[in-house]
């Protein structure tokens, strides 16, 4: 695998705003233990990242089976540090108010397929990633940690990081690539599924990009 060019970079902005797909959600947290989260928002994102790029560095996949094993790996990394619950929140939006406990639940394990797989595909882009922590901004209850991703050829690559503290945790509840929101995206996209169609064919959707 290459590193990416301006092109590819530009395919790689469309993947995080619009073409984003799934994988399954590993639920073993053994990977990153808890006490290792410890620390400003910035440790704590480096902490993952850190763990991700471990992964990442790795001899690529050659067959589905092993391709799908990294993801899950990858997903098992981040997801103590993506708070999926808010982020499904805040892409159905309104939405939500009308969704029984039950198919809020579905919609928050199959959103989190969905986040997880669209990080993940960016940051495997680069083959010999380095991360750079830009800036760290802190508010209360809320931060915001600026990084980029640079590699021996190819465009820099900025991912952001937005949080909030949940249980003495900076947990993460949008990611900004180059500027776009994912889980602004996600919303535009949701809401237009479901005033064309139904909250039902939104989540047969979802699945189906899980392919």
């Amino acid at each position: 695998m290459q590193n990416p060019n301006p092109n590819q970079k530009s395919k790689i902005i469309s993947r995080a705003g619009v073409t984003i797909r799934g994988l399954s959600i590993a639920l073993s947290y053994l990977l990153l233990p808890a006490a290792s989260t410890a620390g400003s928002p910035t440790e704590q994102v480096r902490a993952t990242v850190d763990r991700v790029l471990t992964i990442v560095r790795n001899p690529n996949p050659k067959s589905k089976t092993q391709i799908d094993a990294q993801r899950a790996q990858l997903v098992a990394l981040i997801s103590p540090r993506f708070d999926f619950l808010e982020m499904s929140k805040r892409s159905l939006a309104r939405h939500r108010a009308r969704r029984t406990p039950e198919e809020r639940r579905e919609f928050v394990n199959v959103f989190a397929v969905l986040m997880g797989k669209s990080y993940a595909d960016n940051i495997e882009f680069y083959t010999t990633p380095k991360v750079l922590y830009i800036r760290e901004r802190e508010d209360q209850n809320y931060a915001q940690v600026d990084t980029k991703i640079v590699a021996d050829n190819g465009s820099p690559l900025s991912i952001n990081y937005k949080l909030h503290s949940v249980d003495s945790q900076w947990k993460i509840y949008d990611v900004m690539i180059e500027d776009i929101s994912m889980v602004n995206n996600y919303r535009s996209q949701f809401d237009r599924i479901i005033a064309r169609s139904s909250f039902t064919d939104l989540v047969r959707t979802m699945k189906e990009k899980q392919q």
